[in-house]
């Protein structure tokens, strides 16, 4: 059934459906009310979390690394543009051990996942759970 379209005396246009149609779009419209309460409150814990530094999501460029097969140490790594050489420097690690972790053959203490993390300007969380 097509809408009737009726014009007031004063130019306004007034529609007329059917009453399930009707009713039908007041609950769409409330549902829509929730979900735009729900996005506000994320957006606004998600901004909270920011401000705090208690951030625990990886960068977009990390997580894309990542489903194309590098590990995540490696994916840090390269996002901060710093080569394994340059980690080994900053850190006072071997390079031979860093290409370890990456590879998999190593497992870093937490300490030395810290200080790497502190080197490439990361949350520790990242690595070191």
């Amino acid at each position: 059934m097509k809408p009737q379209i009726i014009t007031t005396p004063e130019g306004s246009e007034l529609v007329v459906i059917p009453r399930a149609e009707y009713e039908e779009l007041k609950i769409k419209a409330n549902f829509a009310d929730e979900k735009d309460d729900e996005d506000c409150a994320l957006y606004d814990d998600r901004k909270a979390e920011l401000a705090s530094g208690q951030d625990t999501r990886l960068p977009p460029e990390v997580s894309a690394a990542m489903l194309r097969g590098e590990c995540l140490l490696k994916a840090l790594r390269n996002w901060r543009g710093v080569t394994q050489n340059q980690l080994a420097e900053q850190t006072n690690l071997a390079q031979g051990y860093i290409s370890d972790l990456e590879a998999g053959r190593r497992k870093g203490t937490k300490e030395t996942m810290t200080l790497i993390a502190q080197s490439l300007k990361i949350n520790p969380q990242w690595i070191t759970d």
